[in-house]
């Protein structure tokens, strides 16, 4: 479970003032969820998933994860407690193949095949980039669903997405939605994904709504999905 207790984020603007970014927001995860979170941009979503995994550091507040303090650890420590990351835009790493960055996500030696069978979850021809270097050779959609299939050898307990379908082509983006209906459906592990698109909000269990560094709304999909629906002019959230 992962608790936010009156987590504030601030940094200075050009005044060198304290800008808030998040501000006192304080809400409950509970395990085995698929959360989509959403709202207008400039809204604190990414903040909000960079606090959680620890990229950033609240400037005040708390946050607990199965019961631990993990508000001043660092990413690494998080991860090993079993929290994974997917960036926007994935980092690239001259030098290594896919198949080694792959086999240190699972954290065990991997046969090939089992490396290509990762490769295959998220609709790449193994055979096409298992030997191939992370640099960039690699488009942006390569890259995503590489980082994707890392996230899914990891198996950790939470995974954050932000914002898997940016740079994804229409084919590999349908592809994904089944990765992430499968990764729901085994229900060992929560999922937080930031995402703007219908078919990901509509695959979550809650959606959480932030606008101006704060929660809008938080609850079923099935009760906050239709008012995004309405459409952005309309939506109570985009006004």
């Amino acid at each position: 479970m992962l608790e936010l207790k009156n987590v504030t984020f601030q940094v200075p603007d050009e005044k060198d003032q304290d800008k808030e970014i998040i501000k006192n927001i304080s809400l409950t995860i509970e395990d085995q969820k698929f959360i989509a979170i959403t709202g207008p941009n400039g809204g604190g979503k990414s903040t909000l998933a960079k606090l959680i995994v620890g990229i950033y550091e609240p400037s005040e507040g708390q946050i607990l994860y199965n019961g631990t303090d993990i508000t001043h650890m660092s990413v690494t420590d998080r991860a090993k407690l079993g929290i994974s990351f997917a960036f926007q835009t994935p980092v690239r790493f001259k030098g290594i193949k896919v198949k080694d960055l792959i086999r240190l996500a699972a954290g065990r030696e991997l046969s090939v095949g089992a490396a290509c069978a990762y490769l295959s979850e998220v609709g790449l021809c193994a055979k096409d980039y298992i030997d191939r270097e992370v640099d960039g050779s690699l488009s942006g959609g390569e890259l995503k669903r590489i980082e994707i299939a890392q996230l899914i050898a990891r198996n950790t307990e939470l995974s954050v997405l932000d914002e898997p379908e940016a740079g994804i082509d229409l084919w590999s983006f349908s592809n994904l939605i089944k990765v992430f209906e499968k990764m729901r459906e085994d229900r060992k592990r929560s999922i937080i994904i930031i995402s703007h698109q219908e078919r990901i909000l509509d695959i979550a269990d809650e959606i959480l709504v932030m606008k101006d560094g704060q929660v809008a709304d938080f609850g079923k999909k099935d009760e906050i999905l239709p008012e995004l629906l309405k459409g952005t002019a309309a939506c109570k959230y985009y006004q």
